[in-house]
């Protein structure tokens, strides 16, 4: 998933960025309310993760005008301001999850990923595609029972196109999808994790499953009868 960190704290928001780059998301990061929404508002996020006391614009505001802007990214706030009112407040002003401070990382990944399957096309945490199961809440692929050894990466590339299966889905797409705007991918970066699938795919027997619309995309879909 694309992810935007808006969190003031320096130490922190830095520390979730790594963790989140080495768990396969492109993540980027801002430091105030302000600089938050400029950044929802330009790119096409999945999640936000949002501090609620920013400077500039308070996480409230943030939360508010994303929603009446009707912005479609998940938001899970991460505050230190555990109080019932205040977490019913920020469930009932748009937000999908809450965190309270502190927390440890393997929770946060873990509702990241839930609120990743909860947005998606599909609602199953496997998604089917012929022989190819495709495991979001494990991040794990099989074919034909097997499991396939792929890469934050190309595991990355794989579940966007699962999610999508049977749609035509641009390089493009997929580059705004699963990088950040510190992190550009290679010119060629997309085809060469496309074709590095493509191989282990066929070399699970699964060779038809990926195919290439030249100028268009890439699809994903298990072959016609």
């Amino acid at each position: 998933m694309r992810i935007l960190v808006v969190e003031d704290s320096e130490r922190l928001a830095s520390s979730l960025q790594s963790g989140l780059r080495k768990a396969g998301h492109a993540v980027d990061r801002a430091a105030d309310g302000h600089q938050g929404l400029a950044y929802a508002r330009a790119n096409p996020y999945e999640l936000i993760l949002l501090d609620l006391m920013l400077p500039r614009v308070d996480g409230w505001t943030v939360l508010k005008t994303l929603r009446e802007e009707r912005c479609t990214a998940k938001v899970l706030v991460l505050t230190a301001r555990t109080e019932v009112p205040d977490r019913v407040a920020g469930l009932r002003m748009g937000a999908d999850d809450y965190l309270p401070k502190p927390f440890a990382f393997d929770e946060l990944l873990a509702r990241v990923d839930a609120l990743g399957r909860r947005g998606g096309a599909l609602s199953s945490d496997a998604m089917e595609i012929g022989p190819l199961t495709v495991d979001s809440a494990s991040r794990t692929a099989h074919c034909q029972g097997a499991r396939l050894e792929l890469t934050a990466r190309e595991y990355s590339v794989l579940a966007c196109l699962a999610r999508r299966q049977g749609s035509i889905v641009s390089r493009e797409e997929l580059e705004d999808r699963l990088y950040d705007e510190h992190n550009f991918p290679m010119s060629n970066a997309v085809p060469a994790a496309i074709s590095r699938l493509r191989n282990k795919l066929s070399e699970a027997g699964a060779r038809d499953l990926l195919r290439t619309h030249r100028g268009l995309g890439y699809v994903l879909e298990a072959p016609r009868a």
